[in-house]
């Protein structure tokens, strides 16, 4: 806790406050002085002799201070004097101090080369701040009323001399390497590319960053600063992108492409999200509504609010704003700005309620796939030119590499297309998808599967989806992909790319019609994973759209994986908003009319479903009756419970959904009537007279094509 709180102050300039920190009030004078002996012993040994990157001055000069402190405490512990209560008072800020001074010398240590130079004027700060805090520590201690050695008493009397008139040290060497990197950012947002010569003597000879291996390890630490950014740190969210960037360009330029099989493995492979909803769902526990996040449903790991109060898990929505909507996919309002607030207090709720019930809260996504976060914020131009180079150099390996550098090439563009539009548009214009269409048949796992996610994320820009589909084999080789993936990853990254793919009405059925990818679909629907399954059916969702792709619907076997699918968290909304598409065609209502369970699962959704899911199921078995026969409708209207299903949704239903509701409360009451008339053969009259008279001209009155799905950016 007082390492989260001294490292996030550093990062803001600020001091953090008391309570960060475990003082120790309750150790009497004996054991608070042993104590502070044993932590400056410990600080010196652990940091005397260590090689500092920067702040090496500031660094040597902290510990010497503490070594005069150590002198002291050790004269006092060996002579058990008794302290008066200012000296006592003294050595409590004392242990503060000590533990703020270790804070900042890990900080030092452990962070990457590139955000300390970034850093290197606010850390020389916190520096000056400690030697501030000795001062006034040193003016107010009771040295006159210690009967401390004469050189003892020397020693503390020139440390005070010392920094009473310290002042702020900025090492000039460390200064003029952070104003060098930030030239080679203005080159780029020159529209200059800069001369390779000086960047290897810049990253490898002066930050000694000699392998692809650190300098990932400093993009890593760069985007982590990114995601954990809070706003008032300097440099903002916009020129770290650009120095990722230019790392990154670095990264490739500088050290090439050649890496292990192992270390290609390693990054990609994440713990699946949706993990949360998993364990919990095996534990039997009710999550709190306010937990979900309302587009994912699974428990949100970073909840934020957006500018209509409402509050989202951050990928989920980092998503839906990057696919354009300017909308808040649970009101409608329009955003008034794209900003992400943390929302810190659900967040420390949705912690303690996991801590008490044994539950792993899974982290915020590892650096990979934390640049996607701020996708949102506009790129500088140097962030741009940079990438625009980094493309270029990955496109070139992928045309010519080794099979190794193909694979690292793929994986890079992969990560690359998760930033925005703008790298989305120049990685194709470069001419990746072409290349990436040929790894998309490799037989190493590892290739395949970063080549389909890549095509995945270069999808989701609209101009790409026609060059995927107007690429020769294209189609197909990611049907491929979905039936045969090495991978259960490649497979569900696949059946996204359709899904983002179909979001263009004239792809429809094109993809439809392709050899065995409704059956895949379907397939992956039955038997995937969650994020499989949630893939497969946003798939089909809008593959049903279309419709002349009804009777492959029906052929592949995709009705009754979507009728299985009603009883499905996570995908009976979808799977019922499938079906109602699907049975407004009469070869769909009487495949549908066949499925033993499709009218049990549809009253299901309408009693427990959410509200759009409950809007869904309603307009499905609306259409069933008007498409099926009378033998589909008999078997609505004669299911249990109906009445009182459509009575509670014509008070709290949507308003689409009370339409419906209504509708089929008609030709429900009207079969009661004609019963009465014409003893019992009241519905195929009824229905008769009512089969097109009430159907509606478009989809989007029957079913809620408002969606708040998103295609995934991996």
């Amino acid at each position: 806790m007082a390492s989260a709180a001294i490292v996030s102050s550093l990062r803001r300039r600020r001091s953090p406050s008391l309570e960060a920190f475990l003082a120790p009030v309750d150790l009497n004078e004996v054991a608070l002085v042993r104590t502070l002996a044993t932590i400056s012993m410990d600080l010196i040994f652990a940091f005397s002799d260590r090689p500092w990157p920067f702040q090496r001055k500031n660094s040597r000069s902290l510990i010497r201070k503490i070594e005069v402190f150590l002198v002291l405490l050790e004269f006092l512990r060996d002579c058990n004097l008794s302290l008066p209560s200012a000296a006592v008072l003294c050595f409590k800020e004392l242990y503060l101090l000590l533990y703020r001074s270790k804070i900042l010398l890990d900080y030092c240590l452990q962070s990457s080369k590139l955000w300390l130079l970034l850093q290197n004027q606010s850390i020389s700060g916190h520096f000056h701040d400690l030697n501030q805090e000795i001062s006034t520590l040193l003016d107010v201690f009771p040295m006159e009323e210690l009967e401390l050695t004469e050189d003892i008493r020397e020693q503390l009397e020139l440390l005070q001399k010392q920094v009473r008139r310290a002042k702020l040290f900025l090492d000039k060497n460390d200064e003029g390497l952070r104003l060098r990197l930030y030239s080679f950012l203005d080159d780029f947002g020159s529209g200059r590319i800069p001369d390779p010569v000086e960047l290897r003597l810049f990253f490898v000879d002066r930050l000694g960053i000699r392998d692809a291996k650190s300098c990932r390890a400093e993009i890593e630490f760069l985007e982590e600063q990114i995601y954990s950014h809070e706003g008032d740190v300097e440099p903002n969210v916009a020129v770290l992108n650009g120095f990722v960037a230019l790392t990154r360009y670095c990264r490739f330029l500088l050290f090439g492409f050649e890496e292990s099989e192992v270390e290609m493995s390693i990054g990609i492979k994440k713990p699946r999200k949706g993990l949360i909803t998993q364990e919990i769902g095996d534990t039997f526990i009710t999550v709190p509504k306010d937990f979900c996040c309302p587009i994912s449903l699974d428990v949100m790991r970073d909840p934020v609010i957006i500018s209509t109060g409402q509050t989202y898990d951050r990928t989920s929505i980092s998503r839906w704003m990057e696919e354009g909507h300017c909308s808040c996919p649970k009101t409608g309002q329009m955003l008034a700005h794209p900003r992400l607030v943390p929302n810190r207090a659900l967040r420390n709720l949705i912690t303690q309620w996991c801590t008490a019930y044994g539950i792993t809260l899974d982290p915020p996504d590892s650096p990979d796939s934390v640049v996607e976060t701020f996708a949102a914020a506009l790129p500088t131009k140097a962030a741009v030119e940079a990438n625009k180079a980094t493309a270029t150099l990955l496109v070139q390996q992928l045309a010519s590499g080794s099979q190794g550098a193909k694979t690292v090439a793929a994986r890079e563009i992969r990560l690359l297309a998760k930033t925005g539009k703008e790298n989305r548009a120049y990685i194709a214009e470069a001419g990746a998808i072409p290349h990436l269409l040929k790894l998309l048949s490799s037989p190493n796992s590892v290739a395949q599967e970063n080549s389909v996610t890549a095509m995945l994320n270069l999808s989701i820009y609209d101009k790409n989806k026609s060059r995927i589909m107007d690429e020769d084999g294209c189609l197909g080789l990611i049907v491929e992909v979905l039936i045969f993936g090495h991978t259960t990853e490649a497979r569900e990254n696949a059946a996204a790319t359709l899904f983002s793919l179909s979001a263009v009405h004239d792809y429809k059925k094109r993809i439809a019609d392709e050899g065995g990818a409704v059956e895949a679909l379907a397939g992956l629907l039955r038997e995937g994973t969650p994020r499989g399954r949630k893939d497969a059916v946003t798939a089909l969702f809008n593959l049903s759209t279309h419709t002349d792709n009804c009777a492959r619907m029906v052929a592949s076997g995709a009705v009754t994986a979507l009728v299985a699918a009603l009883g499905t968290e996570g995908v009976a909304e979808e799977a019922a908003g499938a079906l109602a598409l699907i049975v407004r065609r009469p070869i769909g209502a009487e495949a549908v009319g066949r499925e033993e369970m499709a009218v049990a699962g549809l009253l299901g959704m309408m009693r427990c479903g959410t509200p759009r899911g409950k809007e869904n199921a309603v307009a499905a078995l609306l259409e069933l009756c008007r498409s099926g026969g009378t033998a589909a409708t008999e078997r609505v209207l004669k299911a249990p419970a109906l009445a009182g299903l459509l009575q509670t949704l014509l008070f709290t239903g949507t308003k689409r959904a009370r339409r419906k509701a209504a509708s089929l409360a008609r030709v429900f009451q009207r079969c009661e009537n004609a019963a009465l008339h014409f003893g019992g053969l009241g519905v195929g009259y009824a229905f008769a007279r009512n089969s097109s008279a009430n159907t509606d001209a478009s989809f989007s009155s029957e079913v809620s094509m408002q969606m708040p799905i998103s295609v995934p950016v991996l």
